[in-house]
């Protein structure tokens, strides 16, 4: 759903540009080889942490991974030699699950959200509470919003800030259009001055269940909708190109060297693609790998599995770049809703009685499924709720048992909720995870409170369940579902403490190194770019994060604070700014 939201902006979007930001520090050398020492060395290869005294750089690639006496002969004469003074220099982190598309909508806009927000130049306090959410609204408007401009504004939802309406945002202002965005940037809520200036009419949305005219509330299909209506006042391209410049911001901060849009396309290939290459042809330091939407390249291609399929196939030769790589014989497929709007599918239903939604009839899903099974696809299923991933559960069952398959890495993405039987349904299935971790910080108190109840509420992404087994278990934000900071992702496995410093389901905790592993090698491995990216490791690309502590040497709870120094990207070191 949010990608298809943001294709329909992205295909109108005229191109944009962005001022090239990056700080290059490694020296240029005589031999082009460039030595790191003096530090902790996390190499993140095997089951337990190993540390190497020296790294040897060169052309891009790791040369040698050892002793510090050896890593001086193998670097020859004339090398570059940087001394880590004690700092701790790990590979760089991989994010195998984020929208930079719907990051650049929402960062350069206002932000009003039940937690803080951190951009690169400033942090959008958090606002819980109806009263102060009405309160932080009306001062955001009468400070910033034009009469000639719709005002945008994102972060709403109804469990922190209450109800919302269009007679609401009317009594804010009734000159000046305001659209409030929810904060899973599934439904948006619209006062009578933004409906007259984007022109909607109510005839327009006639027996469409998703849109309540009269609380200017346009909710998923309602949402969907709207949007061909609304692009020309949404996306402005000086505000979006700040918001690309935010997000690359973002990424290079967070110690961030390879990220992956799982879904690629939403809606229009070429604007799509084009709009991201110009982006990547800055060169910044990290690349981007695509996988393809089967579900949306279905309905591209006359709803038809095999076209999509040999559309697939031929955008790697066609598409890739130096820089922005489609990953062969990989697809995104969609089981259940949405989290943040408790529309995934959960067994037994919700506390108040309603229902949640599936994204793919299940008749296509369970085709697909067995489609891209049978072609020998890595196939990667969105699912959220513990019915929408017993689905997929099923589904793969009967495609193992038709036509077994060694080492398949299907992988459920998200996993808000699952039960500790599914766990080992998932485990001796062989299938893989990336989860959200971030769900249960944000989300865990309140869904105890309202929805999903306290055994559930309190045991969201149960990740101990499934690393217990061996399932390997990579982490993602999903940004803007979660903030694009693999250590807080890491920090919340291991320490599974709230956002209302409640300790929930303890004995899902993780230990601090397969959290680590959840950020770098476990997360290429998602990719299967292991081989490639993730661990320290001679012939891999020289892809690495530089802290100032080790978050193996101290205390737990201070994991998320740690100090990313800088990276450095295929041999290139790029240092933070203080």
């Amino acid at each position: 759903m949010k990608n298809s939201i943001l294709a329909f902006f992205v295909s109108i979007l005229m191109m944009v540009s962005c001022k090239k930001n990056e700080t290059s520090t490694t020296a240029t050398t005589e031999n082009g080889a460039t030595v790191y020492y003096n530090g902790d060395i996390l190499t993140m290869e095997g089951d337990k942490a190993t540390y190497a005294e020296a790294v040897v750089v060169k052309d891009g690639k790791i040369l040698f991974v050892g002793k510090e006496d050896e890593a001086m002969k193998q670097a020859g004469e004339g090398h570059n030699m940087v001394d880590l003074e004690g700092k701790t220099l790990m590979p760089g982190f991989v994010e195998p699950h984020v929208h930079p598309s719907i990051a650049a909508s929402i960062l350069p806009n206002e932000i009003i959200a039940p937690y803080d927000w951190v951009l690169p130049t400033e942090t959008k306090k958090g606002v819980i509470g109806h009263d102060a959410y009405i309160k932080a609204l009306t001062e955001s408007v009468q400070k910033n919003a034009k009469a000639d401009e719709v005002y945008w504004v994102w972060g709403y939802h109804q469990l922190w800030h209450g109800d919302l309406s269009r007679d609401m945002l009317n009594k804010i202002s009734k000159d000046k259009p305001i659209a409030v965005l929810h904060r899973s940037f599934h439904e948006v809520f619209l006062n009578d001055k933004a409906i007259e200036v984007m022109k909607i009419k109510e005839a327009d949305f006639k027996g469409n269940p998703q849109v309540d005219w009269k609380k200017g509330h346009f909710f998923e299909g309602g949402w969907l909708g709207l949007v061909p209506k609304i692009a020309k006042w949404f996306i402005v391209p000086e505000r979006y190109s700040k918001g690309l410049e935010l997000m690359t911001q973002l990424i290079q901060k967070n110690g961030i060297t390879t990220v992956a849009e799982p879904g690629f396309p939403s809606s229009d290939f070429n604007l799509e693609y084009n709009l991201l290459k110009k982006e990547m042809d800055k060169n910044p330091p990290y690349s981007v790998y695509l996988i393809g939407n089967g579900t949306q390249l279905y309905g591209m291609n006359g709803n038809s599995n095999e076209k999509a399929k040999a559309y697939m196939e031929a955008l790697p030769e066609k598409y890739n770049t130096s820089n922005i790589m489609f990953l062969p014989k990989q697809t995104k497929l969609f089981s259940d809703g949405a989290i943040y709007s408790q529309l995934m599918r959960m067994e037994g239903g919700y506390t108040d009685g309603h229902q949640g939604e599936w994204m793919t009839p299940l008749d296509l899903l369970k085709a697909q499924i067995k489609f891209y099974w049978d072609a020998g696809y890595k196939i990667h299923v969105h699912a959220n709720g513990d019915q929408g991933i017993q689905q997929v559960l099923d589904y793969v069952a009967e495609n193992v048992k038709t036509n077994p398959r060694k080492d398949h890495r299907l992988t459920l993405h998200h996993m808000g909720y699952f039960s500790d039987k599914q766990a080992a349904q998932v485990s001796e299935l062989g299938i893989e995870a990336s989860v959200n971790p971030y769900y249960l910080w944000a989300l865990a108190d309140k869904y105890a409170e309202k929805g999903l109840g306290k055994e559930r509420g309190e045991n969201l992404v149960r990740i101990k369940s499934l690393t217990s087994r061996g399932v390997p278990v990579s982490f993602h934000s999903d940004f803007a579902m979660a903030p694009i900071e693999p250590l807080t992702l890491a920090w919340t496995a291991v320490n599974r403490v709230t956002s209302q410093k409640s300790k929930f389901s303890q004995d899902q905790r993780i230990d601090a190194y397969t959290a680590l592993k959840g950020i770098t090698i476990t997360s290429a491995r998602t990719l299967n770019l292991e081989n490639e990216i993730g661990s320290i490791k001679v012939g891999k690309m020289a892809d690495f994060t530089i802290l100032a502590e080790n978050p193996l040497k101290i205390d737990a709870n201070k994991i998320k604070d740690i100090k990313v120094l800088g990276t450095v990207y295929r041999g290139k070191q790029f240092d933070n700014a203080n």
